[in-house]
């Protein structure tokens, strides 16, 4: 049996620290230091008793907090070990049988008392095991005692101005996941689509309704947040929906796909599409492709990286006057191994576009893309063009000795 002490010495070290966290490199290192001491902690859990478990839970979560309230974490690999201890914070609560009472009053204070650190939630759902029936009414009853003191509810467009804004944000938080917690359908509606004049809360909805097994209706409010408008939102709650519609309701996703394709055509909507089609994508292959012209990036990428015919691509590419250096990169790395010697013009504008802003970076890109059409030209015609093109880009370069150097480095001529 591990003993507290062992467990508590084996993870707490790694996650206290007294260092300078607000260098994004140091932060980083600490945070990979984090995660290592949850997994130890996860470990252990098998073997330990749920009363030491939870204690060591406890103050890593607390420590962690206090970590975070100091860090870069540009990266969120701190955030990331937060919440992966917020995880197992109600479970390890439940196996301990922390007194509730405990375990309510901490609860309340994290939400509401803590100025640390304010931008993580507690689920009621995770912890409802832990608190039983008892517990969850004593809890709601606390929440109730929040809002009676905070006055007047403000209107959804004043709430982030309200001088209560985070104990709103958060009493709104906690009525959602209580509706999820209660399978009640009119109180998810009521607390996650408000007033229904956003798709992200429509989308919100759906997932609620998926969480708790009712999928006629989840798949009803993702194909709501589709068709709210055009935006980012709906375009996400679109693929939301399909997968829905994937998992329960095959029969229906193709054509649920095609549709997502026809309001948003991306080469990403058309590669599902593709997906979706199976042995039927021929009856859908012209329409695709004429679609996607208008996009002449997206109508390459689709030929290149979901239809996998480079030689496609590389017409569609010249016929659609393909302007993306990106693209064009993409595409003459599969073309090369098509028609080498016909990708060397492509190349050759790579690298003058390269050049054209000043810097190491460029230089060195510029100068391996040479280095590749000396490859790709050696043996042929072309070769003496390539060196040519090399000493003329030398000689206008000429005041530019980082580039010098760099073409120097890849072994240019």
């Amino acid at each position: 049996m591990t003993r507290v002490s062992t467990l508590a010495d084996a993870v707490l070290p790694l996650i206290r620290t007294r260092s300078d966290l607000h260098r994004y490199s140091a932060a980083n290192a600490h945070g990979r230091d984090m995660h290592e001491a949850i997994d130890i902690l996860e470990a252990a859990i098998p073997r330990t008793e749920p009363a030491e478990v939870y204690s060591v839970t406890h103050k890593a979560l607390a420590s962690s907090l206090k970590v975070i309230a100091r860090a870069d974490d540009s990266s969120g690999i701190i955030g990331d070990a937060c919440r992966r201890l917020l995880e197992l914070h109600p479970r390890a609560a439940a196996a301990a049988k922390t007194p509730v009472a405990k375990l309510i009053d901490w609860m309340m204070k994290f939400q509401f008392d803590d100025d640390e650190v304010d931008y993580f939630e507690l689920d009621p759902v995770a912890y409802a095991p832990a608190l039983g029936d008892t517990g969850m009414k004593a809890y709601r009853k606390r929440l109730a005692e929040v809002e009676a003191s905070l006055g007047p509810r403000p209107s959804e467009d004043d709430r982030w101005t309200s001088g209560h804004s985070h104990e709103w944000f958060t009493l709104d938080w906690n009525a959602q996941r209580l509706a999820v917690l209660d399978h009640d359908i009119d109180a998810i509606i009521r607390t996650h689509a408000k007033d229904r004049k956003v798709a992200a809360w429509l989308e919100d909805t759906a997932e609620a309704f998926e969480e708790i097994g009712e999928i006629d209706h989840a798949i009803d409010w993702a194909k709501q947040a589709t068709d709210f408008d055009r935006g980012h939102q709906s375009l996400k709650a679109a693929d939301y929906w399909c997968g829905l519609l994937e998992a329960h309701r095959p029969a229906e996703a193709l054509s649920a796909r095609l549709s997502v394709f026809r309001k948003w055509p991306s080469s990403t909507s058309a590669a599902r599409l593709h997906k979706a089609a199976g042995k039927s994508w021929p009856a859908y292959r012209d329409e695709v492709v004429a679609t996607l012209a208008a996009s002449p990036r997206d109508a390459v990428l689709f030929a290149l990286l979901t239809l996998k015919e480079p030689e496609f691509a590389w017409n569609l590419a010249h016929s659609l006057a393909l302007d993306s250096d990106h693209t064009w990169s993409e595409l003459v790395k599969a073309y090369e191994k098509v028609d080498p010697i016909a990708t060397l013009p492509i190349h050759q504008r790579l690298v003058e576009n390269e050049l054209v802003e000043a810097g190491a970076q460029h230089y060195r890109l510029a100068a391996r893309k040479l280095a590749k059409m000396r490859k790709l030209s050696a043996g042929s015609d072309k070769a003496p063009d390539v060196n040519a093109l090399i000493a003329d880009l030398r000689e206008l370069h000429r005041r530019r000795p980082r580039l010098q150097q760099e073409f120097d480095r890849a072994g240019l001529p």
